[in-house]
């Protein structure tokens, strides 16, 4: 029969095909896409878990409602619930961020380092400030051709008590997020220091931009590309670490450069 099915009360239920144009949501995609900015979580179907961090990264504080943010608290969870899933392989992780809370940064970008579970990130438009050590937290990383990163010190905007004592901590922040990303990607602590702190520039005042082919050239990314690229790396990972040599293992890759 053809033709008689359109006018359907059937529901398409979460996980089944995504609607034809023109048609609604599942109240659960519908909910999923409003709070997570997609229409799927890790589930049974897909081996390519796919995960978005946009805007700005929130972290203990909520930004204003006119922010676009990603939020800590939705990020780590899918983490989690990824690592767990036997039927999700590996993970796809899509930035465009301008930075935001250091400490969540710093969480997510540990949360993907310690995953077991082959790992792609790819950079397009933008991975600055905190961004940076999240671009470079997977097992291989790759940055759009017009991608930029920015890399500045950490600064803190409100009222300061106790100078001495926050630049103390300011510091050894900073020196967290340095140690990060040069033990997670081939650009060496002088040279990562020497961006954060290059004076001369036009936009001194809020880092040095660095553009897609300067980071690979620094060492920082691993190689220049997009979605293709990505995925296609990511689906080597997946054979290798499921082929005869790298079966039963569960030690991540690191450092950028699969072994």
């Amino acid at each position: 029969m053809t033709g008689n099915n359109a006018g359907s009360n059937e529901e398409t239920m979460p996980g089944q095909d995504t609607p034809e144009p023109g048609q609604a949501l599942p109240p659960g995609a519908v909910g999923t896409l409003k709070e997570l900015g997609q229409t799927a979580v890790p589930a049974a179907e897909p081996d390519i878990f796919c995960i978005t961090i946009i805007g700005q990264i929130e972290g203990h504080i909520v930004m204003p409602p006119h922010n676009k943010t990603t939020k800590y608290e939705h990020i780590i969870p899918q983490l989690v619930a990824a690592e767990q899933n036997k039927s999700i392989h590996g993970l796809l992780i899509i930035l465009n961020t301008v930075g935001g809370d250091v400490e969540a940064g710093l969480a997510i970008a540990e949360m993907i380092a310690s995953l077991t579970k082959p790992t792609v990130t790819v950079v397009i438009g933008g991975g600055h400030s905190i961004g940076v050590p999240i671009a470079v937290a997977s097992s291989y990383s790759i940055i759009a051709e017009s991608a930029t990163m920015t890399i500045h010190p950490i600064r803190m905007n409100g009222l300061v008590i106790g100078v001495p004592q926050t630049f103390e901590y300011m510091e050894k922040m900073q020196e967290r997020v340095v140690k990060f990303v040069t033990s997670h990607s081939r650009i060496t602590e002088e040279q990562f220091k020497d961006l954060m702190f290059k004076t001369g520039e036009l936009n001194r005042d809020i880092g040095t931009a660095v553009g897609g082919l300067d980071a690979v050239r620094y060492g920082l990314m691993d190689e220049v590309g997009g979605i293709g690229a990505a995925l296609s790396r990511l689906n080597s990972m997946i054979a290798e670490r499921s082929g005869p040599t790298t079966a039963g293992t569960n030690v991540p890759l690191h450092g950028g450069i699969p072994q």
